[in-house]
């Protein structure tokens, strides 16, 4: 698949770096200065990398886990090698967090979606902390995962978020399935498809259900002086933090508040970061409706609508697809299906070619007051409108007969027998 997405993934948009640049706190605006220089120095680097192919396939690993040591260092080459599969734990929480983490990404991909690490084909996942000096964000930059420490005051070790290491890998995982291109919708689609993984890494590493779950992003990033509860919310998209220095959370949960950007880096390539909160709370709703355990029938419908998915695919084509997906897997009509058609209009997307009466008839036909099935129902009207067509068959059959008969009577030369009408005298006759 040609790859088209050459962005730099980083966990920490770019509207909040910004916000930093404005602070009081000398230290803080030094430290995201550095960290927005940083990420366009990267970029440039990914881009030209992409350009030449170079990097873009390697002999599979089976996964095969490396963590690298920065030592603060921005030049990758000269990390430190800390960790390997065969190698004991290190000493360094970081090191050794980065690690697991890679792992249970690498065990999610494997069990619940019966994938071979991030391209399917095993490749290896590489790691590396202590990158840079107060570098606030982690990013996937197409080959490896590269964690920053934070600045101490407004965030903290990238590597202490589980579910920030399986939004990270997973931009590798959506690349090497549908390419989604990193602006306007598609770009929030990806982001979206970034936070609704890694949120299922961590509800399946502490098997929690649906309704157990916290559905928040990034809770542990930031430190315990600021007063946000994490950097995105899926269940309640901008309501993650509302504070004096990082303003109010500006994701929107509703089409009707979709927030135009310019496709501009200043634009967050078209507010990818801003406008996932609509795919976010589809995800959300669909996977409360169904119940349960969201990386089972939810996370498959999702995952097989992005394999369904291309570069420039948007909100209301990937709503189509799990809408038809979730019919695929789980039968038409089915409470998965239905929690779809639900999830997707109350965010202000209509499935396209369900009519309104057809939702309503839905409702009515598959749940109850108390949420039960009503599958019965269903084939009872199936069974009257049966019994309805055979009745005009057979009221049709009758007439048809009719018709012969009186034909046969003012045709002369036609022998009784040919008429149905007559075959029972017929054969008495002959007997």
């Amino acid at each position: 698949m040609t790859r088209t997405c050459r962005c730099l993934n980083c966990i920490i948009p770019p509207h909040l770096l910004r916000k930093l640049l404005e602070s009081d706190n000398r230290q803080v605006r030094q430290a995201a200065l550095n960290t927005l220089l940083n990420s366009a120095r990267l970029r440039g680097q990914r881009s030209l990398r992409a350009t030449l192919g170079i990097g873009l396939s390697a002999a599979p690993t089976d996964g095969r886990r490396s963590i690298f040591d920065c030592q603060n260092s921005t030049w990758l080459p000269d990390a430190v090698l800390a960790r390997t599969e065969q190698g004991e734990a290190s000493a360094d929480i970081s090191v050794n967090r980065a690690f697991d983490g890679l792992g249970v990404t690498r065990a999610f991909y494997r069990e619940v979606l019966d994938r071979n690490s991030i391209d399917d084909h095993g490749m290896r996942l590489d790691g590396y902390v202590h990158y840079g000096a107060s570098y606030n964000n982690a990013f996937w930059d197409g080959q490896q995962m590269v964690f920053g420490d934070g600045d101490g005051v407004m965030f903290t070790d990238f590597t202490s978020s589980l579910d920030v290491i399986g939004h990270e890998l997973t931009h590798g995982m959506t690349e090497h399935v549908a390419g989604l291109e990193y602006r306007n919708q598609s770009g929030a689609l990806n982001e979206s498809m970034s936070d609704v993984f890694g949120s299922l890494v961590k509800q399946w590493s502490l098997e929690q259900t649906a309704e157990e779950a916290d559905w928040l992003i990034g809770t542990e990033v930031f430190t315990p002086g600021i007063e946000a509860d994490a950097l995105r919310s899926m269940k309640a998209p901008g309501t993650a933090y509302d504070n004096a220095t990082f303003g109010k959370d500006p994701q929107p949960d509703h089409m009707s508040k979709f927030v135009h950007l310019p496709d501009t880096e200043e634009g967050d390539n078209g507010g990818v970061h801003i406008n996932s909160g609509i795919p976010n709370k589809a995800f959300y709703l669909t996977a409360t409706g169904v119940g349960g355990f969201a990386w089972e029938a939810p996370a498959l419908i999702w995952y097989e609508a992005l394999k369904a998915s291309g570069p420039a695919t948007e909100f209301q084509e990937f709503a189509d697809k799990t809408y038809l997906m979730a019919g695929e897997l789980y039968r038409i009509g089915s409470v998965e299906q239905q929690a779809v058609l639900a999830a997707w209009r109350e965010v202000g997307i209509r499935i396209s070619g369900v009519t309104a009466t057809q939702r309503r008839g839905r409702r009515r036909a598959t749940t109850t007051g108390d949420g039960n099935s009503h599958e019965g129902d269903t084939l009872a009207v199936l069974a009257r409108q049966i019994e309805t067509l055979s009745s005009q068959v057979a009221a049709l059959t009758k007439e048809v007969g009719t018709l012969k008969r009186k034909r046969v009577a003012t045709e002369p030369g036609l022998p009784a027998s040919s008429c149905p009408g007559n075959s029972r005298s017929a054969r008495s006759e002959n007997s």
